[in-house]
């Protein structure tokens, strides 16, 4: 407890090297991953992207945007007092747990049921922000608990949305400028609610939810879409 935060980064520097050493070993191992295909994709063989994927887009961006960072929740946790300076990692480390599991539990889910899971993820996590920003200590847990649910939604289910309608050649591509997109939405919509925030915790509430829940039929005209083509 006493060793500050220079111990605390060293730590972290361990699962650093391990995430470049699995980097390597997996360089070496699968040198070239396009061979993991099971099927060639067909899609979308003309110059371009396919319609459906700059819709993706527009609502990957909606997410991002409406998507408070923890820096964000971690300042309002210790302005408002809700719970101790300590305290403060623990409920990351539970959103992170959440996020952890989603990501195994939607993914699975995506195999099998499909795209209304993608719907449910996103509803589940545009819920975090009034409970995070609004409520006190349990409820503020249980908004971190669906913080790490939107998370988790956004690292898998984004993804397999994005592969059923991109071609093996332009998949690296897309992923590129989709992700592009959504850093920067990130971006603007994280200064948007940090200039907010000095106004009132309201309207960050309010600017969280509309841009997350807006998504939402972006994402079924995506889906409609990917299914004409």
């Amino acid at each position: 407890m006493n060793s500050g935060f220079r111990t605390g980064f060293g730590v972290l520097l361990v699962s650093a090297l391990l995430c470049l050493i699995t980097l390597v070993v997996a360089r070496f191992w699968y040198p070239n991953p396009h061979e993991l295909e099971t099927e060639s994709a067909d899609i979308s063989k003309t110059k371009g992207f396919p319609k459906a994927y700059w819709i993706y887009v527009a609502a990957g961006a909606l997410i991002a945007a409406g998507f408070a960072d923890f820096s964000l929740i971690s300042f309002h946790f210790q302005h408002a007092g809700i719970i101790s300076q300590i305290t403060i990692p623990l409920f990351y480390a539970v959103a992170m747990g959440a996020g952890a599991l989603t990501n195994l539990i939607f993914g699975r889910l995506f195999d099998r049921v499909g795209f209304p899971i993608v719907i449910v993820a996103f509803l589940l996590g545009a819920l975090f922000a009034p409970l995070v920003f609004l409520g006190h200590f349990w409820l503020a847990l249980t908004g971190m608990v669906l913080w790490g649910i939107g998370m988790g939604a956004q690292n898998s289910l984004l993804k397999a949305l994005l592969t059923g309608i991109l071609s093996v050649s332009k998949r690296s591509t897309g992923f590129g400028l989709f992700y592009t997109g959504y850093g920067i939405a990130w971006f603007l919509g994280s200064a948007a609610m940090g200039y907010l925030y000095d106004t009132s915790i309201l309207s960050v509430v309010v600017f969280s939810v509309l841009f997350q829940l807006l998504a939402l039929p972006v994402f079924l005209w995506a889906r409609s879409w990917s299914n004409a083509q």
